[in-house]
């Protein structure tokens, strides 16, 4: 059965997402980088970038289950590129270059239509303007009984979380503080809307956390 997952999402020990202050300079927020020391060096994020080698320990292991079975992403427009607003033009095509590492359907999360955006290895960017439930009716259905993933950001992994749609999170807790940026859990009571913790693995410089939907 398909499911709504959310996979190798970088996460501080005091619950950011994101650092602050995310622009063309900072994808992931001044600092964010810190939160994902752990992917870097695996063989699969040196596959993603037409690189060879890296790490094949749990790490990678983790990184590599992220792909699995994912038959379409949904993403906030944040994860799409660092514009605000109603689009200029159409020349942003994303932050990986001409081939995204997808290689599937994305639905991304925008106030501002934009005509579908096909990209060199399978990946279509399709930019949705009716909010995430048509958003993720829209991968359900691209994905043909595959799982959906949902790539981020943090607000975008909060609304499917409020609303009880998530059906699986693998969150990569690294051993840093933020302090400040874009908190995952503020306000949301887990435990209330049916998640329980049901895997926790050390890896070398990270703690893989699994919550799943009772």
């Amino acid at each position: 059965m398909s499911k709504l997952c959310v996979k190798c999402f970088g996460l501080s020990l005091d619950g950011y997402g994101a650092g602050p202050n995310q622009d063309h300079a900072n994808p992931l927020g001044v600092g964010g980088a810190a939160m994902f020391q752990w992917f870097f060096p695996t063989r699969t994020f040196q596959a993603m970038h037409g690189g060879s080698g890296g790490t094949t320990d749990i790490n990678d292991e983790f990184a590599r289950r992220g792909f699995e079975n994912v038959g379409a992403w949904s993403l906030g427009r944040n994860m799409f590129g660092p514009i605000r607003g109603a689009w200029p033009d159409d020349r942003w095509k994303g932050w990986w270059g001409e081939e995204p590492p997808y290689h599937t359907p994305v639905f991304v999360l925008t106030h501002h239509a934009r005509a579908p955006l096909a990209m060199a290895g399978g990946t279509t960017f399709y930019f949705v303007t009716d909010g995430i439930e048509s958003a993720l009716q829209r991968a359900r259905e691209a994905a043909a009984g595959k799982d959906v993933r949902v790539g981020g950001g943090v607000a975008t992994v909060r609304q499917y979380l409020s609303m009880g749609l998530i059906d699986e999170m693998h969150l990569a807790v690294a051993p840093v503080l933020m302090g400040r940026g874009e908190n995952l859990f503020a306000g949301l009571d887990l435990p209330a809307l049916g998640y329980e913790s049901t895997e926790n693995i050390a890896g070398p410089g990270v703690t893989h956390v699994t919550v799943k939907r009772k």
